[in-house]
């Protein structure tokens, strides 16, 4: 009998973004000046995450998913896996919508719910959702009570 090896390869690639301030996250408002200037000018969906350590600094920010354009599948694997390659404690994830809209739809509110529950099973809590468009404009979901 041969005996069978399977390797499994997780890559991550380290971008390195030049600033002269950490990215520290105190408020909705400061989460999403950091998402803002990362997808604001999007022409499609794209969902973002944003890792943090136990003092809110962000550690890891990770384009998750580009969609269409008036929608993006979010799969709850792909939300987690930069959190948990950075050790990360929580995160907070974002997107934009094309039409600069930051009115949260049906769909965004449900992605949010599954989300916050996969995030205690894996021990990583969701701070918070922030829709964000290019004048600086965004809606918490949590500041809207859907976490």
């Amino acid at each position: 009998m041969k005996t069978v090896y399977e390797v499994v390869s997780i890559k991550q690639i380290i971008k390195e973004v030049k600033t002269d301030e950490a990215f520290i996250i105190r408020s909705p408002e400061d989460g999403a000046k950091v998402a803002a200037s990362f997808i604001w000018n999007e022409d499609r969906e794209v969902f973002f995450v944003m890792c943090l350590n136990t003092k809110n600094r962000v550690v890891a920010v990770h384009r998750c998913h580009v969609g269409g354009l008036n929608a993006s599948i979010v799969m709850p694997r792909e939300v987690f896996k930069s959190a948990i390659l950075n050790n990360s404690a929580s995160i907070i994830i974002s997107h934009q919508h094309p039409s600069q809209d930051v009115t949260p739809s049906r769909e965004d509110i449900d992605v949010t719910k599954r989300l916050v529950e996969c995030g205690k099973i894996l021990g990583i809590e969701v701070l918070d959702h922030l829709i964000v468009n290019e004048s600086a404009d965004y809606c918490s979901l949590k500041e809207k009570g859907y976490i």
